[in-house]
């Protein structure tokens, strides 16, 4: 891994809009609450913590040419990610993600638009082989088409971290797990890549899970479980870790900021178990918001709460 070099992330970039209501959700009525619209996507949210966290980064996503477009753009460029390799289309609109929670700030429904991302082909990715070949670090989230996902995982010369976005799309690193350095979802994207059943209160679950993950290729697999914490395992150790605490005012963008600050003990030496210790600690940060990304977000905040 190159130390001076930059992380590139490969992934979605959505407008996100999200209902919250001021009391329990009641299905298949209005419930009256608050509506919010703000740049998202898991890539993009992920590029975004990561610039918060100290890290040179290049973002590399779809675009129409529309208002939604200007807004993503222009949030992640104040963030100072690089956004200029990204495809434009001049007739699809850019991505977008409708999700409601529950009063508590976790997500209950979504849908996602996303068909713009079918442009991110393999022989796009390849015209960014400079970008790639000087990169310390590149992650790819499984919103791309899989022949693209294989492209990146294979061709890269550094390491890359895989993030398994949703139980439908894990289903495209099966075949990409040989390459991958680190492998990311939650525990039901994992039982759908492993092929076991995962029970999120028993470690030797998780553990074998793990296993399976690792066999087929795997360096480094992270499996987060929501108000459980978060599971890790390389072959030579594993830990289940709580949640730190935090004053949760919405869930949207905790788990791209576990990520995010995984990554960054990484790019910095931290050992696993330390880089998983920042990244509890920047999901806690940000669940402490109601925008998915916290602007008070930082390295040294991190590490901090972290206790590191």
């Amino acid at each position: 891994m190159k130390n001076d070099g930059y992380i590139t992330v490969f992934g979605a970039a959505n407008i996100d809009i999200g209902g919250k209501p001021y009391e329990k959700l009641i299905a298949k009525d209005s419930n009256p609450g608050q509506v919010r619209a703000a740049p998202g996507g898991v890539g993009r949210n992920i590029a975004h913590n990561l610039s918060l966290l100290g890290n040179h980064v290049k973002f590399i996503s779809a675009f129409g040419d529309d208002v939604y477009a200007s807004l993503i753009r222009d949030s992640l460029h104040k963030a100072g990610v690089e956004t200029e390799e990204s495809f434009l289309s001049r007739d699809e609109p850019t991505s977008s993600y409708l999700y409601i929670t529950e009063a508590d700030g976790n997500m209950e429904l979504a849908v996602n638009d996303m068909d713009i991302y079918r442009h991110l082909t393999p022989a796009f990715i390849r015209e960014k082989r400079e970008v790639l070949d000087h990169s310390s670090l590149v992650v790819a989230d499984a919103n791309l088409p899989e022949d693209t996902l294989e492209t990146i995982c294979r061709e890269s010369k550094c390491p890359v971290i895989a993030e398994s976005v949703s139980c439908k799309k894990a289903v495209k690193l099966r075949k990409v797990l040989p390459y991958v350095f680190t492998v990311t979802g939650n525990y039901l994207e994992a039982e759908v890549l492993s092929g076991r059943t995962i029970d999120p209160e028993d470690q030797g679950s998780l553990r074998a899970a793990a296993d399976v993950l690792l066999a087929d290729g795997a360096k480094r697999v992270v499996i987060t479980l929501s108000a459980r914490g978060a599971y890790y395992a390389d072959g030579n150790s594993d830990g289940l870790l709580p949640p730190i605490p935090a004053e949760m005012i919405n869930g949207n963008g905790a788990g791209d900021a576990l990520l995010s600050g995984l990554i960054t003990g990484t790019v910095k030496g931290f050992s696993f178990a330390d880089a998983m210790m920042l990244g509890m600690a920047a999901a806690s940060i940000t669940l402490e918001t109601s925008q998915t990304n916290n602007p008070a977000l930082s390295f040294e905040a991190a590490k901090k709460r972290a206790g590191l």
